[in-house]
């Protein structure tokens, strides 16, 4: 990230003293210290060394919100060792060992944890959304992470290996992302149970002794990871759990081979889907329906909701079982006493009680017993008041439970009565005395909901949070609302490319809320209950059909605007600058301003390119004589340099605070992309091409080809010796986002057309 005017502790348990003042000439010796002396916006900067109780540390070490604690990003803390844990009492779990706890908005980064002692866990998140990123977890007795609660963490680009439990393990209702993580010869790679649903996204889980173990009613996505060569099973389901594993418009994009066990053990009731992942069938135990990827073509103009996940998802157990911790062999979920891991058998899953009913007898809202003091209360009761939606005959809501696309038609059916956009479509699957037939046919005839390509409606299925915001805008035809809107969500790049726009109309109309992170909009996850309820709730706003209710997790668009920026509003790369803040990959100063056209030295462009684009290695590292090692930037400097995309001078030095020139910007996103070099006579769109030295114009030209170069206020003036902008540099990195697919295009005539 960009260097900010932010606090910064510095700590070194060889030569600190935790009397000194905590800076940089005189840093604490221990993190306990520096945690007593943060404010929120702190940054705690650790050199190598070791941190244990040997050199004074207190365990466990709280990070409170908003204070970030960091090692070295670019080698995932080798040689910054916080080895120890002490006693939590955890409101869901009882005691616990840990060495770590993060608040909502806490970071650790950049640092090797390890807690050795009895059931010792690394880091504990409980009822919060920290971020650990870039982080070595090894030699714990139980797992390296765990999130329990209502926990939604990001845990991104760490590795986990030679814990006794687990990788990472998830459980209670946590959710979250898991991304790019490795986890190696460390127990169950990752393990959810209980009604936990997390995004488990792109990690590489191998060796272990296996991949992933889901139980209990858990629910997780699982994208894009590969799973090989685990000792005992690839995936392993038990009890009533269902994992995602792709549909037909969202493939799993899962590698699951090379177990030595099998590859996938469904050893559930339920068959589980597959769609879009690399896995032998003949590798398989217990039922998977191996589904052909369907993906529609959307319309440009609001339609009816798109083909939804196929995967059969039930409603979770009513009274799930925790998974406990049996000693001495690693398992997937602990509890205070230790009870016997369940056989991977088949466990019948009681049956839900639809809600709606064919004739449902709502429940008065005084007389709902489970939503007291819930995050969505306030429009629960509004709803139930209008007789929208009901309870279950015990006087629970069950706000956590998935809603099905019956469940979900009923709501529809009785909160709006539109006019009839299209004739009904006779579902395959939904006879004519089914308990929500009239009100699956008066939403799809709205145009709200539409069924698959093979005529069949589906009504068990679970929704999506992107299925039902896609059918809310398209039922009510709600216009407005730019893809620069979705900069407000950090997970932007999950969002379905057919989704888009119509989620940005949905922020933009206030339909979105998100809950416990606003910025986090979840797009594949299934909807709960109280999910839908505040959806439905805000169409209605939307509508002029009900009173705003205040609360502090609708999206609010207006933010968007100018980013929290108050000098970009009206500035020529606001769309480029907006969507890579709304994505955290790059910061404004704490005087609120961005500072667009300052000119970005070498130290802070370094730091961009490690957060955007946290790359991998390509060559060995080099000690700069100019960068010592408690640099702000020393270890972003690392990674670009490793990573081939900026390197030093022939004295040897780096010279991290010379600034960037335009050239060298483009230059470096060339190297450090390995673009192919392209004819230079594109380059004659340029008016002072000729300022471009002859041995570099084929690499420009390559960056021109690639959309990569934009250029301001003269679209054909590259101004090739001109110090690179903040602006400059937020605009190509972006583009480069843009050609990895990972951001939407920005309309800006400054773009080059070669």
């Amino acid at each position: 990230m960009v260097q900010v005017s932010s606090p910064v502790l510095y700590v070194n348990s060889a030569s600190g003293n935790d009397s000194a003042a905590g800076t940089q000439a005189a840093p604490f010796k221990t993190i306990a210290r520096a945690l007593q002396q943060i404010r929120s916006g702190t940054t705690i900067q650790l050199s190598a060394g070791t941190y244990d109780t040997t050199s004074g540390e207190t365990f466990p070490l709280f990070i409170p919100a908003g204070v970030t604690v960091i090692g070295n990003e670019s080698n995932k803390g080798n040689g910054i060792l916080v080895r120890g844990g002490g006693t939590y009492l955890s409101p869901t779990w009882a005691g616990q060992n840990v060495t770590f706890r993060l608040d909502t908005n806490a970071q650790l980064r950049g640092v090797t944890v390890t807690n050795p002692n009895t059931r010792g866990t690394g880091a504990w998140a409980e009822s919060t959304a920290p971020t650990i990123a870039n982080c070595t977890f090894t030699g714990s007795q139980r797992e390296g992470v765990y999130a329990t609660g209502t926990a939604n963490p990001i845990v991104s680009d760490c590795v986990f290996t030679q814990n006794n439990g687990n990788g990472i393990a998830i459980t209670r209702n946590a959710k979250g992302e898991l991304r790019r993580n490795v986890c190696q010869n460390t127990g169950f790679g990752i393990a959810v149970s209980d009604n936990s649903a997390p995004l488990i996204i792109e990690n590489r889980l191998f060796e272990n002794r296996s991949g992933i173990v889901v139980s209990n009613s858990a629910r997780p996505v699982l994208r894009g990871n590969t799973i090989e060569r685990n000792t005992e099973t690839g995936i392993s389901v038990i009890g009533s759990a269902i994992p995602n594993l792709g549909s037909s418009q969202d493939p799993g994009g899962n590698i699951i081979r090379d177990n030595t066990d099998v590859d996938v053990e469904n050893a559930t009731n339920v068959t589980i889907a597959s769609a879009g992942n690399q896995i032998n069938p003949s590798r398989v135990r217990g039922v998977i329906d191996f589904i052909v990827s369907q993906v529609p073509t959307p319309s440009p103009t609001p339609t009816p909701a798109p083909t939804p996940s196929p995967t059969p998802t039930p409603a979770p157990t009513p009274t799930p079982t925790p998974i406990p911790t049996p000693t001495p062999t690693p398992i997937p979920l602990p509890t205070p006493t230790p009870i016997p891991l369940p056989t991977p058998t088949p466990t019948p899953t009681p049956t839900p009680i639809p809600i709606p009913t064919p004739t449902p007898t709502p429940t008065p809202t005084a007389g709902i017993t489970d939503i007291r003091g819930h995050w969505a209360e306030a429009f629960i009761q509004s709803l139930v008041t209008r007789n929208l939606i009901t309870g279950f005959p015990d006087s629970t809501f069950k706000p956590e439970n998935s809603l099905t696309r019956a469940q979900f038609a009923a709501i529809i059916a009785k909160s709006f009565n539109l006019p009839l956009k299209q004739p009904g479509t006779n579902f395959s699957d939904v006879p004519s005395n089914f308990w929500a037939a009239e009100a699956i046919a008066k939403a799809n005839r709205m145009g709200f909901i539409t069924g698959f390509p093979d005529g069949t409606f589906r009504p068990g299925l679970n929704l999506t949070r992107t299925q039902a915001i896609v059918a809310l805008v398209s039922g009510l035809g709600l216009s407005g609302g730019t893809p620069n809107t979705l900069a407000l969500y950090s997970d932007r790049a999950q969002i379905p490319s057919f989704a888009t726009d119509r989620i940005a109309t949905a922020t933009q109309q206030r339909l979105v809320v998100n809950y416990p992170n606003v910025s986090q909009l979840r797009p594949l996850q299934e909807i709960t209950r109280a999910e839908v309820t505040t959806f439905i709730y805000q169409a209605l706003v939307a509508t002029k059909q009900a009173p705003a209710i205040a609360s502090i997790y609708i999206v609010n668009p207006d933010t968007a605007i100018a980013g929290g920026f108050t000098d970009v509003t009206n500035h020529w790369a606001k769309d480029f600058i907006l969507g890579l803040s709304g994505q955290d990959l790059i910061q404004g100063f704490a005087d609120g301003t961005f500072k667009p056209d300052a000119p970005m030295t070498r130290a802070q462009y370094a730091s961009v390119i490690a957060k955007a684009f946290n790359p991998a290695p390509r060559r060995n590292g080099l000690n700069f004589p100019d960068v010592p090692g408690n640099f702000w930037a020393k270890s972003a400097i690392e990674q670009a340099y490793r990573a081939g995309f900026i390197s030093g001078f022939p004295d040897g030095s780096f010279k991290p605070n010379q600034n960037i020139t335009r050239l060298q910007l483009v230059l470096s996103l060339v190297s450090g992309f390995n673009l192919s070099p392209a004819d230079p006579n594109i380059l004659a769109v340029l008016d002072d091409r000729t300022a471009i030295p002859q041995s570099f114009q084929d690499r420009v030209a390559a960056a021109a080809r690639a959309d990569l170069i934009v250029n301001y206020p003269n679209q054909k003036q590259f101004n090739p010796n001109q110090a690179a902008s903040r602006a400059d540099v937020s605009a190509m990195v972006y583009q480069t986002l843009l050609r990895d697919g990972r951001v939407a295009a920005v309309d800006s005539g400054y773009i080059l057309n070669a």
